[in-house]
C-alpha cells in the first residue's frame, strides 16, 4: 500500500472526527480536504462515508451507559421502549429521502463552490438562531421527547443531505428552535448518528462494493481508526463546551471559512477539483 497514500486516509479520518459532531459539516469539509489532497475519486467518495462508522464507535463508547442501560431495559420499562421509538422515527425520514433524491445529490452538489456557499448560509443561520429571545424550553432531556418531536428532529435532519449543511448543526440548532435544552439536542443528535452514519456507510460500502478490493483494507482500516481517535475527543470537548457556551463561534468560522473558499476558487489562487 502506498504510504503517500495511507497520510492521506489519516488525514481524511482525523477532519472526519473533528467535524462530523461539531456544526461544520464533516461531509463538507471532506469534500475540500478531498479536492486539496487530489483524493476525491469514486473510491475515496466511498470512503468519506464509510469513516463516518469510527466516528460513530466514538459516540457510543461516550454513550455507552445510557446505551447499555436502555437495552437492558427495553423489556420492562416504557421510558426505554419510548426513546428507542424515538430515535427510529428521527431515522427514517433521512432513510426515504436519502433512497430517492441520494444519487442526484451526489452528481450535482458535491462540490467545493456549493459547500463553500452552504457553509456560509448556515453561519449566519446559526446567528439568528442563537440571537432569538430565548422561547420556553418544552425538553429537558432525551427522555422526554415525545415521538412527534423526534419526528420534527429527523425531518430538519433531511437537510444535512445539501453538503456542507452539516448534519449536527441541523439536528442540534433545528432541535433548539423547536423546544429541546441545548444539551437535549445535543444528545438527541449524537444518538440518531448511530443508526443514520452506520446505515449510511453500510449501504455505500454495499452500492459501490464493485471499486473495493481486499487491497484496501489497510486505507480504510487507517481512516477508521484516526475518525475514531479525534471524535472520541471531540465528542468529550463538545460535551463539556456546550455548557457554558453558544455555537457562535462556529457560525463564524463557517462564514469565514465558506468565503475563503469561494475567493480562492474565483481568483485562481486554489483550483478547487468539483
Amino acid at each position: 500500500m502506498d504510504i503517500v497514500l495511507l497520510v492521506k486516509a489519516a488525514i481524511m479520518g482525523i477532519v472526519e472526527g473533528l467535524t462530523e459532531f461539531l456544526p461544520i459539516s464533516s461531509t463538507g469539509h471532506l469534500i475540500l480536504a478531498g479536492a486539496l489532497l487530489g483524493f476525491d475519486d469514486g473510491k475515496a467518495k466511498v470512503f468519506d462515508i464509510a469513516i463516518q462508522t469510527g466516528a460513530i464507535f466514538a459516540v457510543i463508547l461516550v454513550y455507552w451507559q445510557k446505551i447499555q442501560s436502555t437495552v437492558v431495559a427495553l423489556p420492562r420499562q416504557a421510558k426505554a421502549r419510548r426513546f428507542a421509538l424515538n430515535v427510529l422515527i428521527a431515522f427514517l425520514p433521512a432513510v426515504v429521502l436519502g433512497l430517492l433524491f441520494g444519487k442526484v445529490i451526489k452528481e450535482h452538489l458535491f462540490t467545493p463552490v456549493v459547500v463553500a456557499s452552504t457553509f456560509i448560509l448556515g453561519g449566519f443561520i446559526i446567528l439568528w438562531a442563537e440571537k432569538r429571545p430565548p422561547g420556553a424550553v418544552r425538553v429537558e432531556n432525551v427522555d422526554d421527547m415525545t415521538p412527534l418531536d423526534a419526528l420534527k428532529v429527523g425531518l430538519v435532519q433531511c437537510f444535512a443531505m445539501i453538503p456542507g449543511t452539516s448534519r449536527s448543526g441541523s439536528t442540534i440548532i433545528g432541535g433548539m428552535l423547536l423546544g429541546l435544552s441545548r444539551k437535549a439536542a445535543t444528545d438527541f443528535s449524537f444518538f440518531l448518528a448511530i443508526p443514520t452514519l452506520i446505515g449510511a456507510g453500510v449501504y455505500s460500502l454495499y452500492k459501490e462494493r464493485a471499486l473495493l478490493s481486499a487491497a484496501d483494507i489497510p486505507l480504510f482500516a487507517v481512516g477508521l481508526v484516526f475518525s475514531f481517535l479525534s471524535a472520541w475527543l471531540c465528542v468529550r470537548w463538545l460535551l463539556r463546551y456546550i455548557s457554558t457556551h453558544s455555537f457562535v463561534p462556529f457560525a463564524w468560522y463557517r462564514i469565514v471559512f465558506g468565503i475563503v473558499v469561494l475567493m480562492t476558487a474565483w481568483s485562481g489562487l486554489v483550483t478547487w477539483a468539483d
